[in-house]
């Protein structure tokens, strides 16, 4: 199978390479096409987000790549875009000061009337925004992560939608709810039909195997199967935050995809897209 991702970190956000660093790793490994999608909220940052002043160093230094690595191993500039309403949006036009090739549109946290916390933090501060934002309600979180979603999609302009089911992360350690009840499944249902929808590309995400948060990928088999069904494209992402990580896992990716009914995937940048056979 080509080599190709789109979800790679550096050390512009939260990644433990230098964009150099990761290019080089891809070449050793194979890769045919590499997409940096540094995490940004832009024009507002955390801490493992790029930080705004730093946005046009970060595009000039994936685009001197571009040229450098010409003939070697195609390269593309991206964002991991954050939807946070009412401050931030996953947009093409919203993003268009950095003309970027393609965009990366993520939930990651979660606000209501008692606060925020990101559902992919450690075990100890998802267990305490858990408590405090849902009163350990799991059907309630379930809800508002699911409906953040669609909301993403509805409002947003974007190519790929990140780890669609990012909650289950923790929820191995932590029990906040069962995959198996109708009211997951529903959510998962609905969810499925509005990916499709909004027509972008989902990612089979490998990150939590890379990181031992998980042995399993973003999406569920579950969620797959009804992506499937909802005729939604898919790609493989390795949500690299190192040149190890890079081709984490794709192995099980490429036969979790193809148990699913999958015969190709697809990678969209600038309007067009590369398609990969499975």
């Amino acid at each position: 199978m080509e080599k190709i991702n789109l979800h790679t970190h550096s050390t512009f956000c939260d990644g433990k390479n230098t964009p150099r660093e990761m290019v080089l790793g891809a070449i050793e490994k194979g890769f045919t096409a590499l997409g940096f999608s540094g995490h940004s909220m832009y024009p507002f940052a955390d801490e493992w987000h790029i930080s705004p002043k730093e946005l046009d160093k970060y595009v000039s230094e994936i685009r001197l790549l571009q040229k450098e690595f010409s003939g070697q191993i195609k390269i593309y500039c991206g964002f991991e875009a954050d939807f946070l309403p009412p401050l931030t949006l996953p947009s093409k036009k919203h993003y268009s000061h950095f003309n970027p090739d393609f965009l990366i549109g993520a939930v990651h946290y979660l606000v209501n009337e008692n606060g925020q916390f990101t559902v992919d933090d450690s075990k100890e501060n998802v267990a305490e925004g858990f408590a405090r934002l849902y009163k350990n309600n799991g059907k309630e979180l379930v809800h508002e992560y699911f409906l953040a979603q669609r909301k993403m999609l509805e409002k947003g302009d974007f190519e790929i939608i990140a780890h669609p089911d990012l909650i289950r992360k923790r929820n191995g350690l932590l029990k906040m709810f069962d995959e198996n009840e109708s009211f997951y499944k529903e959510e998962v249902q609905l969810t499925a039909k509005a990916i499709a929808k909004a027509g972008v590309v989902a990612e089979i995400n490998t990150g939590a195997i890379a990181r031992g948060d998980m042995d399993d990928v973003y999406p569920s088999a579950y969620f797959l199967d009804l992506l499937y069904q909802n005729k939604v494209p898919i790609c493989i992402s390795s949500d690299a935050h190192t040149t190890r990580g890079l081709d984490c896992a794709f192995d099980k990716a490429r036969a979790i995809a193809l148990k699913s009914g999958y015969k190709e995937l697809v990678y969209p940048h600038n309007g067009s897209q590369d398609i990969v056979k499975l």
